[in-house]
């Protein structure tokens, strides 16, 4: 297959059904209709040799050889849109830019509503878009255009990716409001009580674990989950405790159902930072992106 003979257009079309695993989502999502999107996707069928897409239960679902080059399109695509929208300056109130950035779940907690809020107050026409990624992955994504920003505690991150500091953030032990625990977490009620883990890959909330094991303390983990998303609605429910940030923790306690404690061992704050690419750090638009994040969240 010859690359001079792939519309980009036909590019759009591929990320879009693999991001909505749908023909009619993916058409409502170009501004095309269905036959458009289904005669697009017959023409990338013929030029890879491939179904690409196969219908099931759950949507199209992509073959090994459209998922091999998924991630390649989609920085491609990235950097180009980056590359085209990257003018003299950046005018937040006509700017049509799309914003890609990394934020774990626990992070989306914290900081995507009020950012949320300012960017459509400050620039309307600008579209937000977090993006799941590997931490491994992240530098990659960063440099290669796929991501703008990276918010959070990423200490694995360097040159050249760049780093500027936002807070510091202690841990805090979150658990439903009526817990048996009480008002005091004790070192015996901590080894006393159950745990949930949350698993994220190649973060920093390892120094969790590496504090309690200096500490000599081994907890009962009752419940592994590799994301945070479900775990509030565990503890409403258990007399489970889940270890976290205490930022997000207080998002939590504002809402009257839970407690949050400090942890019976010093653990070393989060380190949490906003980070960027070198060779996006001069682009207006993201100097204004960051600025945004800086504002709302450095202490």
């Amino acid at each position: 297959m010859n690359v001079q003979d792939i519309d980009l257009n036909l590019l759009r079309m591929f990320d879009a059904v693999l991001r909505e695993r749908s023909v009619t989502s993916a058409a409502a999502h170009l501004g095309l209709t269905q036959p458009a999107v289904s005669n697009a996707l017959a023409r990338l069928r013929a030029l890879f040799g491939d179904p690409l897409f196969v219908r099931t239960s759950a949507g199209m679902d992509a073959t090994p050889l459209a998922r091999s080059v998924a991630e390649p399109v989609r920085q491609a695509l990235a950097l180009l849109e980056s590359a085209l929208a990257h003018g003299p300056g950046f005018e937040p109130a006509t700017a049509t830019r799309a914003f890609r950035f990394y934020m774990s779940d626990l992070g989306q907690v914290e900081f995507l509503p009020p950012l949320v809020e300012r960017v459509q107050r400050l620039a309307p026409g600008v579209r937000l878009e977090a993006v799941a990624f590997d931490p491994e992955d992240i530098g990659d994504a960063l440099g290669a255009g796929a991501l703008d920003l990276a918010v959070g505690f990423l200490p694995a991150l360097g040159p050249p990716v760049e780093r500027q500091a936002l807070f510091r953030d202690p841990y805090r032990c979150l658990m439903r409001a009526d817990h048996p625990i009480g008002k005091t977490l004790t070192r015996k009620k901590f080894l006393e009580a159950s745990h949930v883990l949350v698993t994220y890959r190649g973060g920093g909330h390892r120094v969790i674990e590496e504090a309690l094991e200096r500490a000599g303390v081994a907890r009962r983990i009752a419940l592994r989950v590799p994301h945070f998303t479900v775990v509030p609605m565990v503890l409403e429910r258990t007399d489970l405790v889940l270890t976290l940030p205490a930022r997000v923790a207080r998002v939590y306690e504002r809402r009257g159902n839970f407690r949050a404690l400090p942890p019976p061992v010093p653990i070393p704050p989060a380190e949490v930072a906003v980070h960027w690419h070198e060779r996006f750090a001069a682009d207006p638009g993201n100097r204004w992106l960051r600025a945004q994040v800086v504002e709302l969240f450095s202490s």
